[in-house]
């Protein structure tokens, strides 16, 4: 803004929104409000407003209030015509018109969307930036198999970032690789409803599923299915062996069997294992890639 011309007050009005909202604005997500005392509409939106702003400080968001009755000069820069108005300011400039946005779970949709586009420098996204590759070193030690190592890593990031699911998710399966099944099920039934949402939890909880499966003697299962290739209860309590022993390719071989065979047995279960095996292997594993195109051609073909 030119301050050529301008009267006292405005030169003051504008370093004043320079310092609160564009120097901010440099490295964090403005929240810029427009509001008035006399606003009924104000007061209910001031309060979703304070709470988000509380709720994201860590992720480098800032709420920068304007009074449109005492700041007139800035309100008509802007041209501010009703109240509430709302901008989501990055970098001394407005990115978002957030305006549209009433309710917390609005705000954070639109919050969560701006910060994955926006290089915003908060705690939050500091911290992650440290982990990150520790995580990426705990999944690999445990991909090695050392399962006891990956475990200690995991429970070292997680004293810095106790709530992030990559960390409780790893943590999980390394606990399972390493027999502890029972800290793991106790580890994952403390979350709450929204950790458990999160991918890397659904896949600790896929793999603990595929761990409990019991290592048993199917002798008699395999000579019933020698004599019958359609006894599918003998061919699924083979697959669950071959799982807990370790042998995902017998696994995934004898559940894709029962799939062509019938697909809809008992109610999809082998399905519904194939899948949770593929969930515990990861997305980004190629052996489950391997296996999902096995999947696809049996059922799309």
């Amino acid at each position: 803004m030119a301050t050529l011309g301008m009267s006292e007050d405005e030169r003051v009005a504008i370093e004043r929104f320079e310092r609160d909202v564009v120097e901010p604005s440099m490295t964090s997500l403005v929240i810029l409000y427009f509001w008035a005392e006399k606003s009924a509409p104000c007061k209910p939106y001031g309060a979703v407003l304070d709470q988000i702003a509380a709720n994201y400080a860590d992720k480098g968001v800032v709420l920068a209030r304007i009074d449109v009755e005492t700041d007139k000069f800035i309100a008509g820069q802007f041209q501010i015509k009703s109240l509430p108005t709302v901008y989501a300011f990055f970098q001394g400039q407005p990115v978002a018109d957030l305006t549209q946005y009433r309710t917390e779970a609005q705000f954070v949709r639109i919050l969560d969307q701006l910060l994955g586009q926006l290089p915003v420098k908060g705690a939050a996204q500091d911290l992650a930036a440290q982990i990150e590759p520790v995580i990426a070193m705990g999944e690999e030690v445990l991909a090695d198999g050392d399962a006891v190592q990956a475990q200690a890593v995991f429970e070292k990031i997680r004293e810095m970032d106790p709530a992030n699911p990559a960390v409780l998710g790893g943590l999980a399966r390394a606990m399972i690789a390493g027999g502890n099944t029972d800290a793991a099920r106790a580890l994952l039934d403390s979350l709450d409803a929204e950790q458990a949402k999160q991918v890397p939890i659904a896949r600790a909880r896929a793999a603990l599923e595929v761990a409990a499966a019991p290592v048993v003697d199917v002798s008699a299962e395999q000579a019933r299915l020698a004599a019958n290739p359609d006894d599918h209860d003998a061919r699924f309590a083979i697959a669950q062996a071959a799982m807990a022993a370790g042998d995902r390719d017998g696994a995934a071989d004898g559940l894709l069997e029962i799939i062509e065979r019938d697909r809809e047995w008992n109610d999809g279960a082998a399905r519904t294992r194939f899948l949770q095996m593929l969930e515990a292997a990861g997305y980004e594993d190629p052996w489950g890639r391997a296996q999902r195109r096995r999947l696809s051609a049996l059922l799309f073909t």
